[in-house]
């Protein structure tokens, strides 16, 4: 007799069989150790004492199942893959098979033969292991800042943006500020709060969302630089832009945290705006910030005194673009025109660039070498801002401005035709030979009448 394989599950069944079957063991025992029932077990003990051990093996032992698929279908499966969909998924691979090549398979079937290939990796195979990333040593060393979009008055108001500043050497929130949405502006007024009550730290450490970073790789001179990225330099202050989200762990898990404990807080104190809820956030930040903030490893506090004049400041954190005066004195901006108003200054100006600013309260400048220029719109009507236009990860707030300026448009007049030019008034008939229906109707009001 030859050699039987047998798997561990049935090695034991024999072994307790066998003891059923010697009177060492009672039924019920057995059944209670196989986990099967009274009537299982007398069925194996008498195939056991028929047949022998071999008789407890599996039947189906060996054989091809009945639903296997032919080598040479999985064959042909895998050259139309490589030749016509290299770049597919299995689920959309799956789909082509079917609609052009008349080969019904499972998307897992076609999964599990693209990993087998080579084609396709797997999720155990795409996962990424990120490398822990040590706190930083010292406080104001590095300062993770990031916009976090929720529903933060849940229904009692619309979504809106909180902007976090965290220490990433202590979990300190440093700073936070709902604003209606993330872009250059309300990060030049979130960093103009912080600077003023921390001073200036070593550097930030962001996402590459447009505010920090641009986008084109072939950008030339200050192209290459965003008007936040301008700004920090010139107090110098390093940015940094993180390639993964969890570069910056530190301030997305304090998102997390604050999506949950902050949302509950604003319900429990009745808050459903932005202005109470900016005033609300000094407190939340205090008591936040006593029970999570952490030791740094070193005591030393590298935050630098601002040393910064306030109109120097707000020249700083503003939108600086450089624009050519034409020949009539004038230059585009915003999709308008600026004409400047002629005087000795401006006259020899034509040819040139002028610096425009646009700070943050809305006031508007035009200077040149530092003077300030009088100058007049030549289309007077308003205009949405450069930041919410291309600054704007969401267009929220840019709609909800418009939306603002289509209410308060004086409704448009009523274009008379000429028709009502004319005086002309309908009399109800239709033009035509009438109807049997209308002369019928006709005739009963001429008898009437």
């Amino acid at each position: 007799m030859g050699w039987v394989m047998m798997s561990e599950r049935e090695l034991h069944r024999v072994e307790i069989l066998a003891q059923v079957d010697d009177g060492r063991l009672s039924v019920d025992n057995a059944a209670n150790m196989l986990d099967l029932t009274r009537r299982q077990i007398f069925r194996l003990l008498k195939r056991y004492r028929q047949d022998g051990a071999s008789a407890l093996r599996h039947k189906s032992r060996g054989r091809s199942p009945n639903n296997q698929i032919h080598t040479a279908t999985r064959d042909f499966a895998l050259s139309v893959i490589k030749e016509q969909y290299p770049d597919f998924g299995p689920t959309l691979a799956a789909e082509m098979l079917s609609e052009h090549h008349g080969l019904t398979v499972s998307r897992e079937t076609v999964r599990k033969w693209m990993v087998e290939d080579g084609l396709w990796l797997s999720r155990k195979q795409r996962r990424q292991f990120h490398r822990p990333r040590l706190r930083r040593e010292c406080y104001g060393e590095l300062i993770q800042i990031d916009g976090s979009d929720h529903r933060w008055f849940e229904d009692r108001a619309p979504p809106c943006t909180l902007l976090v500043f965290i220490d990433d050497a202590t979990s300190t929130l440093m700073e936070l500020r709902f604003v209606k949405s993330e872009s250059t502006f309300s990060y030049f007024e979130a960093l103009e709060r912080y600077l003023q009550t921390h001073g200036r730290p070593v550097a930030f450490y962001s996402d590459k969302h447009t505010v920090f970073r641009v986008a084109k790789e072939d950008a030339k001179g200050g192209a290459r630089m965003t008007q936040f990225g301008r700004a920090l330099s010139e107090l110098n202050i390093e940015i940094l832009c993180a390639n993964s989200s969890q570069a910056k762990g530190r301030v997305e898990r304090a998102n997390r945290t604050l999506q949950d404990r902050l949302v509950k807080e604003l319900r429990l104190a009745g808050i459903s705006d932005m202005e109470a809820g900016n005033a609300y956030l000094q407190g939340f930040k205090e008591r936040h910030n006593a029970k999570f903030a952490k030791s740094p490893a070193k005591s030393d506090n590298l935050h630098r005194a601002l040393n910064v004049e306030p109109d120097r400041l707000a020249d700083v954190l503003c939108w600086r673009e450089n624009r050519y005066v034409g020949k009539q004195l004038t230059f585009s901006y915003e999709r308008k025109r600026i004409m400047l108003e002629e005087n000795d200054l401006t006259r020899g100006l034509v040819g040139k660039y002028v610096d425009t600013y646009a700070f943050v309260d809305g006031r508007f400048e035009v200077r040149w070498k530092g003077y300030s220029l009088p100058y007049r719109f030549f289309d007077m009507d308003q205009r949405v801002t450069h930041a919410a236009i291309t600054s704007n990860k969401n267009l929220s707030a840019v709609l909800e401005h418009i939306k603002e300026m289509q209410d308060a448009a004086p409704p448009k007049p009523k274009v008379r035709t000429n028709s009502e030019k004319m005086g002309y008034k309908s009399n109800g008939r239709r033009p035509g030979r009438p109807s049997d229906a209308r002369v019928k109707k006709t005739t009963a009001q001429a008898t009437q009448r």
